[in-house]
């Protein structure tokens, strides 16, 4: 059978790779001139930083694609548990190490909020209960059909606490004002406000603090390199610099791909990595999906993208971690300016990945690579990057200084600057955002495209904008969905 896959992102090289290993021919048309997607890196002038996700959880969902195409995982990555985890500043000068070792955690969380000792260990129970309830029934379920549906158990749907929201859920936990931004900040793993998001994604800090993060030796684009070699050793053929203008189809039945070159490739199944929503609004026709739908797709409520700095820095920050975060002051505040206001936070919080700090070869001697990101809105007419980049840039630096990082500004050696514009022109993500689709609804695990295309026979979606969502190990799954899929539809 041949199957066409659009995008070299991770989802699209994940399926690659599993549908070549049992035997399908199998083609990827990529846009750009690399693999990887939104997973990328960046190498300036002896700095080198990773330009995607930057932290890795769940490695066992990564592990299960390796194993369909019977190779090892840990044959091509070398995993390496962080502690800390993360580590987080306050406004008044608390600093906050975040581990997975439960012994160092509750000293630390001693140390800064004895009160909630006790609730910090129910609150964590709570999170590890609801992903027993969630992960079999919503997270490595297609719930694409009934049959999915039916085994769905009413009174654990009930229990997964998707009419409160993670904030309010977290402040009937909690008294210490630490804690409550301390859990209340998972949610932006998937680009959503904790203000608005079901208390649902509550599961988040069960999967990073009870099961632990991780690092790749060498960067977390080693997790695309990986997935590229695995689908390269299995049969995939590649096409880089082929944008795909069009995914033809006759009688509601997929026949292959236009390119923008004008070129045209059959096929019996495609599965499109691009972003869900460009899928269906730009590469199929309007004869072939109503203007209803759509509409309906440019409707989705995007997640929220980012506002990203490439540091290299001549200088060592011993306050710095691997992770490490800054509070802002109002935290509501600062959700209700990017998802309502749809402008940058005037006082953000601001994520540092520092990688030279387990990998020092990443940066010259005596020096960092900080990777810098404060969560932006997705794009609209009310903030103008082309405009107000470079100066909140300088902003953002200017707080770091104030916040510990003395003198950054006079060590820059190399910078580079990210908006959602950039996110939106190279991946072609609605408007700009980063992680897909918001989860700014306690129907949010309803109500993502699935994974296979109605209406349309053999077109199937993967990627963070599709079901279940965002992030390496939800992109993954969805990777596994779609092999699932086509085994029960296509008999492949």
């Amino acid at each position: 059978m041949k199957i066409i896959v659009i995008g070299a992102g991770l989802g699209g090289l994940a399926t690659a790779a599993m549908l070549a290993a049992a035997g399908q021919d199998v083609t990827v048309f990529e846009r750009t001139g690399g693999f990887g997607g939104k997973m990328n890196q960046k190498k300036l002038e002896g700095y080198r930083f990773d330009t995607g996700p930057s932290l890795f959880t769940m490695p066992d969902v990564l592990r299960k694609v390796f194993s369909e195409c019977g190779k090892d995982m840990d044959d091509y990555l070398e995993l390496t548990a962080l502690e800390p985890l993360c580590r987080y500043f306050y406004q008044d000068g608390t600093v906050f190490n975040s581990y997975h070792d439960r012994q160092k955690d509750l000293d630390e969380i001693e140390r800064i909020a004895p009160e909630d000792k006790s609730s910090y260990i129910r609150f964590l129970e709570y999170s590890e209960v609801l992903y027993q309830k969630t992960s079999d029934a919503f997270l490595f379920n297609p719930l694409y059909s009934f049959s999915d549906l039916k085994n769905l158990d009413l009174f654990s749907f009930f229990g997964i606490d998707a009419f409160n929201t993670v904030a309010k859920r977290v402040d009937q936990y909690f008294e210490s004002p630490y804690l409550k931004k301390f859990f209340k900040r998972f949610t932006t793993y998937n680009g959503s406000s904790p203000y608005r998001a079901p208390a649902t994604l509550n599961v988040i800090p069960h999967v990073e603090v009870n099961e632990g993060g991780y690092y790749v030796k060498g960067g977390l684009y080693k997790i695309a390199r990986s997935l590229y070699d695995l689908a390269e050793e299995m049969g995939v053929k590649f096409h880089f610099n082929s944008p795909v203008d069009r995914i033809n189809t006759l009688s509601d039945k997929i026949t292959g791909v236009a390119l923008s070159d004008g070129r045209e490739f059959s096929s019996d199944i495609v599965i499109s990595n691009s972003d869900s929503t460009e899928t269906i609004v730009k590469l199929l026709s309007k004869k072939t999906v109503s203007a209803r739908k759509k509409r309906k797709a440019s409707e989705i409520e995007p997640s929220c993208s980012g506002f990203v700095m490439l540091l290299g820095v001549d200088k060592i920050y011993p306050e710095l971690a691997h992770h490490n975060i800054f509070f802002t002051k109002n935290y509501e505040k600062e959700f209700q300016e990017i998802f309502d206001d749809k402008v940058m936070p005037e006082d953000p919080t601001i994520y540092v990945a520092n990688t030279s700090y387990s990998d020092p070869e990443h940066a010259p001697d005596a020096s960092s690579n900080l990777f810098i990101l404060v969560n932006a809105p997705y794009l609209s007419e009310h903030y103008d990057w082309k405009e107000l980049a470079s100066e909140y840039g300088h902003k953002v630096i200017n707080e770091l200084e104030n916040r510990g990082l003395d003198g950054l500004s006079d060590h820059i050696r190399v910078k580079e600057l990210v908006t959602p514009v950039d996110f939106y022109e190279k991946y072609r993500s609605n408007r700009g955002s980063i992680y897909g689709t918001s989860s700014n609804n306690r129907n949010a695990a309803f109500i993502r495209p699935r994974n296979k295309f109605r209406g349309i026979a053999g077109l199937y979606m993967t990627g963070g904008s599709t079901h279940p969502g965002g992030g390496i190990p939800l992109v993954m799954q969805s990777a596994l969905n779609v092999i699932e899929l086509i085994d029960r539809y296509e008999g492949v």
